[in-house]
C-alpha cells in the first residue's frame, strides 16, 4: 500500500533535519505503522486476526510531500491488504501529528493498495 502527506517546505525541512519539537517523525511513524498493521483487527470490524510474518515501511521525502510505502506478509489463507493499508494510514497520521505545530494545512491523500498476492481473490496488481 502507499499514501502521501503534502506539507509546507518548512515542515519538510524540519522533518528532514529532525528538528521537530516532537522528535524524529519518520522513526516514530515507522513504529506506529508496524503497530497499526498488528492492531488492524481491533481497529476495523470484520477483519481477520492473522499472524503477520513481515511488516515494513519505506519513507520517501520529496519537495512537497512524504510518500509512505508499506509491505505486509502473512501465511494465512486471507490476504493482508487491510493490514498494509492500516500501516500506511497510521504512519501518515503519525507524521501529521508530529508536524502539525509547523503546518496546520497538511493533506493526507492517495492511500491505496498497490499489489496483492495470494488470499481468496488471488493476485491483484494496481
Amino acid at each position: 500500500a502507499t499514501g502521501k502527506i503534502y506539507m509546507s517546505r518548512e515542515a519538510i525541512e524540519k522533518l528532514r533535519k529532525v528538528e521537530l519539537k516532537k522528535g524524529d517523525a519518520i522513526a516514530v511513524a515507522n513504529v506506529a505503522g508496524i503497530m497499526g498493521a498488528k492492531m488492524t483487527p481491533q481497529l476495523i470490524p470484520m477483519t481477520h486476526n492473522i499472524s503477520l510474518t513481515s511488516v515494513s515501511l519505506e519513507f520517501f521525502i520529496k519537495e512537497d510531500h512524504v510518500e509512505v510505502v508499506t509491505k505486509v506478509k502473512c501465511t494465512a489463507k486471507t490476504g493482508a491488504e487491510m493490514e498494509a493499508l492500516t500501516a500506511c494510514s497510521v504512519a501518515l497520521l503519525t507524521i501529521y501529528d508530529m508536524c502539525k505545530a509547523v503546518d496546520k494545512r497538511m493533506v493526507i491523500s492517495d492511500i491505496h493498495l498497490v499489489m496483492k498476492k495470494g488470499g481468496k481473490s488471488g493476485e491483484f496488481v494496481f
